[in-house]
Formats: C-alpha cells, sequence, structure tokens
C-alpha cells in the first residue's frame, strides 16, 4: 500500500506491515530517497496515515538530506577496500590498481565501465578467499559464489551452500566484508539468526559487532556510485 502527502512536489510513502514491529516507525533511504513507514500488523491503516501526516515536515527534510548520485570519471574518486582511491588516467586495455589509484586507459564514455569490472574482479577474489577460509575454520563446504548488485542484502547462502554476494562489498572496509563472508558461511551450521547462529560466527569472527555496525551507518554510501547509464 502507498501513500501520497500532499504538495510540490507530492511524497510517496510505502507502507508495509511487519509481525515484528511494535510501533509505527520511519524510514528515509539516503541514496534514492523512499520512505518506507512500517507498521504493526494489527495496525490501523488510518493510525499510519495520520502518524505519516504528522512527520510531514521530517519526512520532507530527510527526503531532500539524500545522498547525491557519483558516476566514476577520471580526475574523481572513489572507495576501494575502504579507501577513497583516486580514478587516474593510464594505458592498457583494462583498468588496474597503481601506487594507490585505479589507473583506467583515457576513454572517458568507458570509464565507469571499466571501473566497475575491476571492482567485480577484486571482490570475486577478496569474497572467495575470506569464504573458502571460513569455510576451513568451521568444518564445512560451500559451492558457488555469485556475484551481484544487490540492494535488499549483502549476501546469502542457500541450503546447498551457495553463496550470492553484493560485490559493492570491495569498496567497503575489508574486516566488513570478511565480517559477511564469516555471516554467509556461518549459515551452512544454522540456517537462521539463533543465538546458536551468531556463536558460529563469534566463532570464527569474534569482533562481528563494529562492522556489522559499520554496513548499517554505511552501507548506502557504497551505492551512491551509478556505472551504468
Amino acid at each position: 500500500m502507498r501513500l501520497f502527502l500532499p504538495g510540490d512536489p507530492a511524497v510517496e510513502v510505502r507502507l508495509r506491515r511487519s509481525g515484528r514491529a511494535k510501533r509505527l516507525s520511519l524510514r528515509v533511504s539516503r541514496l534514492d530517497g523512499q520512505v518506507t513507514l512500517t507498521m504493526p500488523k494489527h495496525a490501523k491503516d488510518k493510525e499510519a496515515v495520520d502518524f505519516a501526516n504528522e512527520k510531514a515536515d521530517w519526512i520532507r527534510g530527510h527526503v531532500g538530506a539524500r545522498l547525491a548520485e557519483l558516476r566514476p570519471e577520471v580526475g574523481g574518486w572513489i572507495w576501494f577496500r575502504g579507501e577513497k582511491c583516486p580514478i587516474q588516467s593510464g594505458g592498457g586495455r583494462s583498468a588496474r590498481f597503481v601506487d594507490g589509484a585505479i589507473s583506467v586507459p583515457d576513454a572517458a564514455e568507458k570509464v565507469p565501465l571499466r571501473v566497475e569490472s575491476f571492482l567485480k574482479l577484486a571482490a570475486r577474489a577478496d569474497l572467495v578467499s575470506a569464504s573458502e577460509g571460513f569455510a576451513r575454520d568451521l568444518g564445512v563446504e560451500i559451492g558457488r559464489v555469485t556475484l551481484r548488485d544487490t540492494r535488499s542484502r549483502w549476501g546469502s547462502c542457500t541450503y546447498e551452500g551457495n553463496l550470492m554476494y553484493s560485490w559493492r562489498l570491495v569498496m567497503a572496509p575489508p574486516e566488513v566484508l570478511r565480517y559477511v563472508a564469516a555471516h554467509e558461511v556461518a549459515h551452512r551450521l544454522e540456517m537462521n539468526h539463533s543465538v546458536a547462529f551468531w556463536a558460529q560466527v563469534a566463532r570464527v569472527f569474534p569482533d562481528y559487532a563494529r562492522p556489522r555496525k559499520w554496513l548499517r551507518d554505511n552501507g548506502e554510501e557504497l551505492h551512491r556510485f551509478r556505472f551504468k547509464d
């Protein structure tokens, strides 16, 4: 269900019922400005509408403050393994990491896709290495490792042991990428988020709370960058 706050422009609010929600709550995506109002399962629609109208000024303020979209270009920068990495002109046919910068052939229209390809290759290397290491530590086997550009989750694990990750994790600090790998591999032992599951994560990544919080607080920053038109 959706509702629209009147004004110029009107603001769309997406309503989402949750069996776990105990009260009405609002979230404004810093990436695209999407407004989500989460409501308890048995709350009345009128309660949600009244709540959104009461918070209209707050909603509009946060929609206006969302992060600006960035596009990789020579002379610009991008996050790489937690560092603000310059993008510079260079030779060759593909992007390379040279002296602390990403060097790309000087063809402006191809820079975003070349940077994206570079990040995907680095992400695969880092995530496969981390996943295999945690699998050995936990005494489990894993299947395929697939990379996608997902916004709803940073990773997943199937019952067959196939792992999926967002390749944008390579833009985060290395301990964040490694935490997500530990999290997903731990699902090979516990396909849930129970106390037993978190105990498995802690076996191989004791300080998981800090990178987990980093993702909650900063994850949208990794989605600021647009590589395709």
